[in-house]
């Protein structure tokens, strides 16, 4: 990965299980959001912090309002999948993050996805982000301009 990259994406590796596949080896749809929240958490700790401290540390949840997947390709047991995660966009109470996974092997984009995420508390109510993540995430989205 270049290093004008590391903030604005992530890259993680993994290798399908032969517990998220069918009976035909394709790997179980659902997999694909589990896969996508995979490559979410590396991509806070790769802004320096993660979600354990966000909810132990500051009583901040980032809970999924929304989530999409378009499925491009089967994705195989055995498969070394890349999910590439980037940050789409960050309002006050909301973040929005984007995904695209890739079969390491030839670089063939198996699904993309997007997830929103709404900034609640302990009581689940809608909270603003504090100003640490706000201005990490602000960061992140200026290298994308």
């Amino acid at each position: 990965m270049e290093n004008n990259h590391q903030h604005r994406s992530s890259e993680t590796r993994l290798r399908v299980r032969y517990a998220e596949t069918d009976q035909m080896g394709v790997a179980y749809h659902a997999n694909h959001f589990v896969w996508f929240e995979v490559g979410r958490v590396e991509f806070l700790r790769q802004l320096g912090f993660s979600y354990r401290d966000m909810e132990r540390q500051d009583g901040c949840f980032i809970a999924v309002a929304e989530a999409r997947c378009r499925y491009k390709a089967p994705v195989r047991y055995d498969d070394e999948v890349i999910v590439r995660t980037s940050l789409k966009n960050v309002r006050e109470s909301v973040v929005h993050f984007s995904y695209e996974l890739l079969r390491q092997e030839d670089g063939a984009l198996l699904a993309e996805g997007e997830t929103i995420h709404v900034v609640t508390n302990h009581a689940m109510k809608p909270t603003p982000l504090s100003e640490k993540y706000l201005s990490a995430f602000r960061a992140a989205l200026a290298i994308n301009s």
